[in-house]
């Protein structure tokens, strides 16, 4: 699924007759793009009880500080220059 700062995008299954493949494509190529398109007032982060497996520089995460601390105890950290600073 994609979340985004819009709606929720789960992707439908394609058909099984391949020539409404096409019209499927366009249907599901449209709902991304609406769903990412949609501007929410906020933002839910999940509560992380593990660091994320694969972090890049840019990562906004909500650790809980007791299973996962990344140095500072519980709440939201930036990764930077390989680092999570507490924001």
């Amino acid at each position: 699924m994609i979340a985004n700062l819009g709606a929720v995008y789960g992707v439908n299954l394609p058909p099984a007759q391949p020539e409404q493949l096409g019209s499927w494509v366009y249907q599901e190529l449209s709902r991304i793009a609406n769903a990412t398109r949609e501007a929410k007032e906020m933002v839910t982060l999940a509560v992380l009880h593990t660091e994320p497996t694969k972090s890049e520089d840019g990562n906004l995460v909500y650790a809980d500080g007791t299973h996962w601390n990344p140095g500072s105890g519980g709440g939201f950290y930036g990764r930077e220059n390989g680092q999570w600073i507490k924001l």
